[in-house]
């Protein structure tokens, strides 16, 4: 998947984003099962406390992304951080969000596992790319009361 133009020079947290986001996944990722086709739902039931929240977060992310709703990612999924540099572009977060999940072949994402440390957190994410699986991290901040991804490591 390549890279919006305005991010190929955003720092690492960003520049990962859209790319581990929308490679088969948001990185959410994200996306973070849902088919090419269909929405599906990811597990979050063997989470707890701010875990679950957390995978919850990919979920939704993972909803928005399989039913192209671009507006609900930039709006609910997205860090402030990661809104705010695609906002900077000539299409904007929707749009430019939009082009990449039109682009995506598959949106099944499994969480497989989730830290947090205070407002900040990390889930290792398997995903599916061009047929092939690959495991990446999303990373999410907490703003607002709600986990929104905020990079792709």
């Amino acid at each position: 998947m390549r890279l919006p133009p305005q991010l190929v020079s955003a720092p690492r947290s960003l520049r990962g984003l859209p790319r581990g986001l929308l490679t088969g996944s948001l990185a959410v990722g994200l996306a973070v099962s849902v088919g090419a086709c269909g929405a599906a739902s990811t597990s979050t039931s063997s989470f707890k406390g701010e875990q679950h929240a957390v995978a919850q977060a990919i979920a939704d992310l993972q909803s928005h992304g399989g039913s192209l709703e671009a507006k609900k990612v930039c709006s609910e999924d997205l860090a402030a951080g990661v809104v705010a540099a695609l906002n900077r572009s000539s299409e904007g977060c929707a749009k430019a969000i939009e082009k990449q999940l039109k682009q995506i072949d598959n949106f099944e994402v499994t969480v497989r596992s989730v830290k947090v440390s205070g407002a900040g957190a990390s889930a290792r994410v398997k995903s599916v790319h061009e047929g092939k699986q690959q495991t990446s991290t999303l990373d999410l901040v907490k703003e607002n009361g709600r986990w929104k991804v905020s990079g792709v490591g």
